[in-house]
């Protein structure tokens, strides 16, 4: 099989791709740049999971980066493990086709006890001290410590947060390409999420992510020159564009005031207790899965979601079917928000009475995404003083909350997720096969697959 790389540049669309990414302008003008039609939902682990297998989410149950465990009646975000992707995953089908193939997953989701031969994922250390830890999970286990040893520890905290930049994303890069030096995989799946940050808390204003278009092409540019001194094919991708919005939607804080969420008091502070929920939200960019406990409640329910503003589209099982979501993991209901809104996970009425993790950076605690955290509290003019200080008690060995998120939704100025977007803002597909026109997020399998085989294909007479 031909030595392929598939780089997935978060968030990248037509729409970046000029005089402030000079490589990827120049390493675009002799190819024409496929688009790929966003599916429901457009985010992360839901696309990458169709990308591998092919299937649209009916199939491989990823409906989400989280969704509702109606057993646990708990509400889990950013699960790793790959045995959650039903079917076949691309690496599999390859290596029936040709024994010796090798598959190297470079932080693409669900990178845990999967078939892949060499694999890297963030996996922070938690101590039983509270303490968070960055580091990373890697297949084989001594991955880890040969990777580390060359690049330092993988830096978590520039991986997501306040302080997420080109840090973590160069990081990443660097170590692809040390395990291609080390093993040479045959087909290299590198995940670079570096636009995702700026784009969410900025939209596309041009004035202020134009540095972090600069630092993503030059990593795609050493990538791209590394692969192909090597003859190797070269596909550029993303799962999403992101677009620019003004209006959170709190859907949970509408289910609360017409009493059907279940909420719990402890220490003064409120929390969302899914299971006694008569119907809730969870909310994922701009969609969001509408769970029902309560089967009787679904006509208020959909009267709420009705009236809502910002609210464009509500699924039921018919629309689920419609739209390749009806999973049993999907929410009774599945809402859209329009082009200018996106969905939040608030639930409290008031902010005195949030919970401790509404401000910290807390991905699994949250029952629902929260792009927000991708901020300082700006309003706090000594956030940097608070958060300094905090980091001075960790290092002395103290307990500490690194509470410094803000609780202002309005912040978000992009976001991602629905479909009916613009073509220029669809993800892209660019390789030397790119033909201009528009893929199926589930044709993208069979592009990569046809990559891969492009040695074993009769030549052209």
């Amino acid at each position: 099989m031909k030595k392929t790389v598939v780089i997935d540049v978060v968030g990248l669309s037509a729409s970046l791709i000029g005089d402030l990414t000079p490589f990827l302008k120049s390493w675009t003008a002799g190819k024409r740049i496929s688009t790929i039609q966003p599916m429901l939902p457009a985010v992360t682990t839901a696309v990458q999971s169709t990308y591998v297998t092919g299937q649209w989410p009916t199939g491989h149950g990823i409906v989400g980066n989280g969704w509702y465990d109606r057993t646990d009646c708990e509400i889990k975000f950013w699960k790793q493990s790959n045995k959650l992707v039903a079917g076949e995953k691309i690496w599999e089908a390859a290596r029936r086709l040709d024994p010796s193939f090798t598959v190297s997953k470079m932080f693409w989701w669900y990178n845990m006890y999967s078939s892949a031969d060499f694999s890297v994922t963030p996996r922070p250390q938690y101590h039983a001290d509270g303490v968070k830890a960055p580091d990373c999970y890697t297949h084989p286990a001594d991955l880890r410590d040969r990777l580390q040893q060359a690049l330092g520890t993988f830096p978590l905290f520039n991986f997501w947060g306040p302080n997420a930049n080109i840090v973590s994303t160069r990081w990443i890069a660097d170590a692809s390409l040390l395990v291609d030096q080390w093993h040479n995989p045959t087909l290299t799946l590198i995940y670079l999420p570096h636009l995702d940050y700026c784009l969410q808390k900025f939209g596309q204003d041009f004035g202020k992510i134009s540095k972090e278009l600069g630092e993503i092409d030059a990593v795609c540019r050493d990538l791209v020159q590394h692969y192909e001194k090597q003859n190797a094919e070269v596909i550029i991708l993303s799962e999403y564009g992101i677009t620019n919005v003004s209006r959170p939607i709190h859907l949970n804080r509408a289910f609360r005031e017409a009493g059907l969420l279940g909420i719990r008091e402890e220490q003064g502070l409120e929390l969302l207790d899914a299971g006694a929920s008569r119907a809730f939200a969870v909310a994922d960019h701009q969609v969001a899965h509408i769970y029902l406990n309560d089967p009787s409640c679904a006509a208020q329910v959909r009267s709420i979601l009705e009236k809502t503003p910002g609210v464009e589209l509500i699924l039921d099982e018919a629309g689920k079917r419609q739209h390749h979501l009806d999973h049993e993991r999907a929410g009774d209901l599945v809402v859209m928000a329009d082009a200018d809104s996106w969905f939040t996970y608030y639930y409290w009425l008031d902010d005195r009475k949030a919970p401790d993790y509404a401000r910290l950076v807390d991905i699994h605690r949250k029952p629902g995404y929260d792009p927000v955290e991708m901020f300082m509290d700006p309003a706090n003019p000594l956030v940097k003083a608070k958060a300094g200080y905090k980091l001075l008690r960790k290092k002395l060995g103290f307990r500490y909350l690194m509470n410094v998120i803000p609780l202002d939704a309005t912040l978000i100025k992009g976001s991602h997720g629905r479909t009916g977007t613009a073509r220029e803002h669809h993800p892209v597909f660019i390789s030397n096969q790119s033909d201009g026109g528009t893929l199926e997020a589930t044709a993208v399998y069979g592009e990569i697959l046809k990559a891969l085989q492009a040695e074993r294909l009769p030549q052209a007479i």
